[in-house]
């Protein structure tokens, strides 16, 4: 296929999936039971003129059509709005909650991914051996352990019992630090704990992808030959059979990216990390629609971006796609 083909259609494609997804956004929010206005109103002391009030300055009076337009207008603006419980700019709400949860789930991620790689592909390569027994089975029982589980086990046993770790949060309420050094190591401190809850799961789901990947690659022709031609097993594993088994773990590997702007509602929510994922737990709480219709859209635009990239990297990696 041309590439130039190629290319446009998987960026019209993922254009048009933006467009209709943000325009699901704003109808989720309004069939949700409940009023956000009677939520804004201090709790036990309300009257209806208080709550019209509120329904006036956040423009929930308006006919639904209209609120659709207003809605398109400030995405044109790139304006979210503003928050129901914070009373400012959504923008400012999530702009300081985007880099806690950038490196949370940037090292959760990149942890997963060199571990679970790895150990998948040496499981493949000598399947059926103790290390692929002990492996798979590890990564099996990490799949399915629950984020939240893994997270209070780590700060029951590290946190409270051995006191190694903190409980929580990104820093210590209050804490006064003599330099940037001493900041950056009180900042690794916190985020331990949460970043490697965050990456047990998805370690032994790239595990399990890239040992499935890698086994069902070993059996095609053009590993026999490379055989055939008296290569070396770490030549034939590294460059005829870990090359091609990459390509479903690439896809999942970078969609997965795109949920950073999702954050780890778990994680964040057992360690109390200030982030998108903990920021979205609150306004569900809160009822906060502009938030909660803000962090949905920026999610989905960057699982979509992130499964662009990865099917723009296919051009390259795969040549039947080139066919």
């Amino acid at each position: 296929m041309d590439k130039r083909r190629y290319f446009t259609r998987r960026i019209a494609n993922a254009m048009l999936t933006i467009i209709l997804i943000a325009a699901f956004n704003f109808l989720l929010f309004r069939v949700l039971p409940g009023d956000p206005a009677r939520l804004l109103a201090p709790k036990g002391r309300f009257s209806q003129e208080a709550i019209e009030k509120q329904r006036k300055a956040f423009g929930l009076d308006r006919p639904l059509w209209q609120q659709f337009g207003l809605y398109w207008w400030q995405l044109g603006h790139l304006e979210f709005g503003y928050s129901m419980a914070e009373k400012r700019p959504v923008t400012d709400v999530i702009r300081e909650r985007i880099m806690p949860t950038v490196w949370l789930v940037g090292v959760g991620t990149l942890i997963a991914t060199v571990i679970g790689l790895v150990t998948g592909v040496f499981a493949g390569w000598k399947r059926s051996g103790q290390f692929d027994f002990w492996t798979t089975n590890t990564g099996m029982f990490l799949y399915a352990m629950p984020t939240f589980f893994s997270g209070m086990l780590f700060i029951m046993f590290f946190a409270t019992k051995l006191g190694w770790f903190p409980v929580g949060k990104m820093s210590e309420a209050g804490a006064v630090y003599s330099s940037w050094f001493d900041q950056a190591l009180d900042f690794v401190h916190h985020l331990t704990l949460p970043a490697l809850a965050f990456a047990l799961t998805y370690m032994g789901e790239y595990h399990l992808i890239m040992r499935s990947s890698l086994t069902g690659v070993m059996n095609e022709d053009y590993v026999l030959t490379a055989r055939a031609k008296g290569l070396s097993d770490n030549r034939v594993l590294w460059r005829h059979v870990t090359p091609n088994a990459m390509l479903p773990t690439v896809t999942l590997v970078m969609m997965n990216l795109g949920f950073v702007m999702t954050g780890a509602i778990l994680s964040e929510t057992v360690f109390t990390w200030p982030g998108l994922g903990l920021l979205q737990y609150d306004a569900m709480n809160d009822r906060d629609f502009p938030v909660l219709q803000a962090v949905f859209l920026l999610a989905s635009i960057a699982v979509i971006i992130a499964n662009l990239i990865a099917d723009l990297m296919y051009y390259y990696f795969d040549p039947r796609v080139k066919a």
